[in-house]
C-alpha cells in the first residue's frame, strides 16, 4: 500500500511539473497571438511564484487540517481548472490571473507528499519514497517538450492548456476512489498557530527556508527559462525544443532517485541521519557550479551541462524536502513544509524578476548563469552552519 501511494503522488507531481511547464514551452506559439516581451514573461511567472508561495506556506496548513487525502483532491481539482483557463486568454492580464490561480493550487501538492511520506514510511525508508516522488518532477517535465510540440502541431496552443487541466481532474477521481485515510491519520486538526510561528522561530528552520529560497532561485529559472534560452539564444524552434529540452529534465529524474536512494543507502550502512543527509546534500551541491560553463559551449555541450545542473538539482531537492521529516513530527511537518517551500517559492520568483530585467537590459545569460551556479554551495554552508545535527528538534 506505501508504495502505490508513493506512485500515485509521484503521478500527480508529475501532472503539477507538466502544468507548470505549459507557459514556457508553449511561449513562442503564444507569442505570434499574444505579445509577451522578457519582462513580461519573468511577471507571468512571477504571478505563478507569488501565489505558489502562499499556499505553499498555507497548503501546508491546509493539509494538516484537511489530511492528505482529501487535501490532495481539492489542490489538484483547483490547480487542473486553473490551468485550463489558460486555454480562454485573449491578453497578458488574463495569462496572469491563469497563472496565480495555478500557483494556489499548485502550492499544495508539495506539502501534501511530504506529509504522505511522514504518515506511510519510516525514517530509514523516507528518502527513498521522497526519491520516487520527486522523481515526478523530471517525468512531467520531461513529457512536456515533445508533448506540448506535438499538440502545437496538430492543434494550436490553447489545446495544450485544455488537455493538460483533464489529465489532473482524472487523477483527482482515481484517487478519491483508490486511496483511503493514512495509518493513525491526524487529518482534522493542524498545528497550532502559535506552534507555527515559534517552528519559524527555530534557526534550523528558517535555515532551511534560506537555503530553499537560494537553491529554488536557480531551479525555477532552469525550470521557466530552459525552453526560452533555447528559443531566444540558440535559435531553437518549437520542435527543436521539443528535440532538445526534455534531455536535462530525465536528469533530474535519476538525481531524483539517486539522491533519496544514497541516502537511505547511508543510513542502512550504519551512518547517522545528521551525516547521512549532509553527505548526500554536499555532493549535490558540489556539482551545481558547472553551470557556469553553458553558455560558451556547443549546444550539444550545453544540453550536458544543464543535465548535470539538473541533476545535482533534484538530488539536492529530495532531501532538503525531506529534512522537516527528521526535525519535527506529526501535525507540525506540513507546516514546516509549507514554510520551506514557501522560501523556495519567493527566491524563484524574485531571481526571476532579476533575471527577466536583466535579459531585457541585454546583459545576456552569463551574469544570470555564474549567479545560479553559486546559490545551491551557499545553501549548502548555511545548513552546515545552522543545523550542526540532523536531529529531532527539542519539544518538537
Amino acid at each position: 500500500m506505501p508504495w502505490k501511494i508513493t506512485l500515485l503522488i509521484a503521478a500527480a507531481i508529475a501532472i503539477s511539473y507538466f502544468d507548470r511547464q505549459t507557459l514556457s514551452v508553449a511561449i513562442a506559439a503564444i507569442q505570434r497571438d499574444i505579445p509577451i516581451d522578457n519582462t513580461q514573461f519573468s511577471q507571468l511567472q512571477a504571478a505563478f511564484l507569488v501565489a505558489y508561495a502562499l499556499m505553499y506556506a498555507g497548503g501546508g496548513k491546509l493539509i494538516d487540517v484537511l489530511g492528505t487525502r482529501k487535501g490532495f483532491a481539492v489542490v489538484m481539482v483547483w490547480w487542473s481548472l486553473a490551468c485550463a483557463g489558460h486555454g480562454l486568454a485573449n491578453g497578458f492580464g488574463f495569462l496572469a490571473v491563469s497563472r496565480f490561480l495555478l500557483g494556489m493550487g499548485e502550492g499544495g501538492g508539495f506539502p501534501a507528499a511530504t506529509k504522505a511520506v511522514a504518515e506511510w514510511f519510516s525514517v530509514r525508508d523516507r528518502s527513498t519514497a521522497m526519491g520516487v516522488i520527486n522523481a515526478g518532477t523530471a517525468v512531467g517535465a520531461v513529457l512536456a517538450p515533445p508533448a506540448i510540440a506535438a499538440i502545437i502541431a496538430m492543434s494550436d496552443w490553447r489545446w495544450v492548456f485544455f488537455l493538460a487541466g483533464a489529465v489532473g481532474l482524472v487523477w483527482a477521481a482515481g484517487w478519491l476512489a483508490m486511496v483511503g485515510e493514512p495509518p493513525a491519520s491526524e487529518s482534522g486538526e493542524g498545528a497550532p498557530s502559535g506552534e507555527w510561528l515559534r517552528l519559524l522561530a527555530r534557526k534550523e528552520v528558517l535555515a532551511l527556508v534560506i537555503a530553499k529560497f537560494l537553491s529554488d532561485a536557480a531551479w525555477y529559472f532552469y525550470l521557466f527559462w530552459l525552453p526560452k534560452y533555447l528559443y531566444d539564444v540558440r535559435g531553437f524552434d518549437t520542435k527543436k525544443v521539443g528535440y532538445y529540452a526534455w534531455i536535462p529534465y530525465a536528469a533530474a529524474g535519476v538525481g531524483s532517485l539517486l539522491g533519496g536512494w544514497y541516502s537511505s543507502w547511508l543510513l542502512r550502512k550504519g551512518m547517522s541521519v545528521n551525516k547521512a543527509r549532509k553527505v548526500a546534500l554536499g555532493c549535490s551541491a558540489a556539482v551545481m557550479p558547472v553551470i557556469l560553463l553553458v553558455d560558451r559551449s556547443p549546444v550539444d555541450l550545453a544540453i550536458a551541462i544543464f543535465s548535470v545542473a539538473f541533476f545535482g538539482q533534484q538530488s539536492w531537492s529530495t532531501l532538503v524536502m525531506i529534512l522537516p521529516t527528521d526535525l519535527v513530527r506529526g501535525r507540525s511537518v506540513g507546516s514546516v513544509a509549507g514554510m520551506v517551500g514557501f522560501g523556495g517559492a519567493i527566491g524563484g520568483m524574485v531571481f526571476g524578476l532579476i533575471v527577466g530585467w536583466v535579459l531585457d537590459h541585454q546583459y545576456g545569460y552569463s551574469p544570470v548563469f555564474a549567479m545560479a551556479g553559486s546559490f545551491h554551495v551557499l545553501a549548502f554552508l548555511l545548513i552546515l552552519l545552522a543545523i550542526p545535527r540532523i536531529e529531532r528538534l527539542s519539544g518538537h
